[in-house]
């Protein structure tokens, strides 16, 4: 951990552990929250655990919390960092920066700052396409990758703008997300409105009441916060250019590939075979856009023996540094 994270304050805003609802038993014996120092922002992160590190990264309108129900698990076997990025919860909200070659450093930055040189990660939805850029990017520092539920812009195939209804109830949010302010000025006051619906139409098993007014409510409290969720989307011209610059270096690293029977299915396996060449695909029936808390125990099952030979050649091979943390 780096002198600069020592110091700031510790957070207790609504998005950290202290103020999170509905944790599951012990979740705050084992996690804290944290602010860390990047040297380029600040960014909250919600860490636990002892073992090798293990980077979750969550997407679009969600937070850390998120990977609640499956960090307690973890964190047996990993340090799990579960992060708020750029624009999200209670990390800082810059104006600029949300492309995915920005997002991956920032990423590389938080993970070092704690100690980590290598690491292995999780991405989902956005989470996805930053761990794309990361492993593409910075191949040095990824041991694995495994992502859920998205496709890559500039590496799948784009959909036609007038697509089967399928499709289009899928992905509108992406052209609407785009748009300059006009978006911003027609969610503002009906945050419920449209994050719920997009909860709700992506999910096939619905998310908890409380955790949609939770992630619903960190982005009404600050208009900050909900021009930061649409960066994303109005960064990708930059992103798309940067993946098909990618394209030319295949990943070598293992990757699993998540997708809801429910939801993008084998689509999402599909899309890292064009990138990389070691790619085990799962789709998880009964399931939509959102693994991690529709379906937790098979998300879990197949993360701990994907992570298995990582955990165990890590922790072989682990020897302490003079900061405390795994190298």
């Amino acid at each position: 951990m780096s002198l600069s994270s020592t110091r700031l304050p510790a957070p207790d805003g609504p998005g950290s552990v202290s103020r999170a609802p509905n944790l599951p038993p012990g979740f705050t014996e084992t996690f804290t929250s944290r602010y860390v120092d990047t040297g380029a922002l600040r960014l909250h992160a919600v860490t636990g655990g002892e073992g090798p590190a293990l980077l979750l990264l969550g997407g679009w309108p969600q937070t850390w919390y998120a990977w609640r129900l499956l960090m307690p698990a973890l964190a047996q076997d990993f340090h799990v960092v579960a992060v708020d990025p750029r624009g999200v919860g209670l990390s800082d909200k810059p104006r600029d920066g949300y492309d995915t070659g920005t997002l991956a450093r920032d990423m590389v930055a938080l993970m070092e700052s704690l100690g980590h040189q290598r690491f292995a990660m999780v991405g989902h939805d956005i989470g996805m396409w930053t761990g794309y850029a990361l492993a593409a990017d910075h191949p040095d520092r990824l041991d694995r990758l495994a992502v859920a539920e998205a496709t890559i812009p500039g590496v799948s195939s784009t959909p036609p703008l007038f697509g089967g209804k399928e499709a289009n109830d899928r992905l509108w949010h992406f052209a609407f997300n785009r748009l300059a302010d006009v978006n911003e000025q027609l969610v503002s006051g009906r945050e419920h409105l449209y994050f719920g619906h997009q909860f709700a139409t992506k999910s096939a098993k619905a998310l908890p009441d409380y955790a949609v007014q939770h992630y619903i409510d960190t982005l009404a409290a600050d208009p900050e916060a909900l021009r930061s969720s649409f960066e994303f989307y109005r960064a990708l011209d930059t992103t798309i250019a940067q993946n098909q610059k990618r394209m030319g270096r295949r990943l070598s690293l293992p990757v699993l590939a998540i997708g809801g029977a429910e939801n993008l299915g084998a689509s999402v396996g599909a899309t890292m075979k064009l990138a990389a060449d070691d790619v085990e695909s799962l789709v998880v029936p009964g399931c939509g856009h959102y693994p991690a808390e529709e379906a937790p125990e098979e998300m879990l099952s197949a993360l701990t023996a994907f992570l298995a030979p990582y955990r165990d050649k890590r922790t072989a091979s682990a020897v302490p540094t003079a900061r405390g943390a795994e190298a």
